[in-house]
């Protein structure tokens, strides 16, 4: 028997898409998403789309070479998500550094936009201090880096 894998999402171009379901235990008692479950979601985005482009977080940090960590977030709420909506995040990366990326990430039902998230990641090492990514990472990223980015950029 083969079992099920999890969901990755894809690459459609050079975004990242990402579906996820609204479950009773992401809402609150209004039947709203809680506000912190948006930031579950893109992570799980972020993770899979590093995973599909080879990018692998957890041989890097058990090798001593460093991880990921969030060095800055900005959220904007535009309009809430409700119990059994499914919801696509859509994620491109914006800007690249030796150390860095800023990715922009957009939560969707349908073509209603809800949430969106401009996110800094930088990379670090064990000792927590910032050092440049994997020459491979920075390779793979070129790959998907949007050139552009205005109000109509998914």
């Amino acid at each position: 028997m083969t079992l099920p894998q999890p969901p990755s999402g894809r690459f459609d171009g050079n975004q990242h898409l990402f579906a996820v379901r609204v479950y009773f235990e992401d809402t609150d008692l209004s039947g709203v998403v809680y506000h912190a479950n948006y930031l579950r979601w893109f992570e799980r985005a972020r993770s899979d789309m590093l995973r599909l482009l080879g990018i692998d977080q957890r041989a890097a940090h058990e090798a001593g070479e460093g991880a990921y960590a969030v060095s800055a977030l900005d959220l904007r709420y535009l309009r809430p998500a409700k119990l059994d909506d499914a919801v696509l995040i859509r994620s491109h990366v914006a800007e690249l550094s030796p150390a860095s990326c800023r990715i922009v990430q957009r939560a969707f039902r349908d073509e209603t936009l809800l949430c969106e998230a401009r996110v800094r990641v930088a990379f670090v090492a064990p000792n927590g201090r910032p050092r440049r990514q994997p020459r491979e990472w920075v390779a793979a990223f070129q790959t998907i880096v949007s050139q552009v980015e205005g109000p109509d950029t998914p």
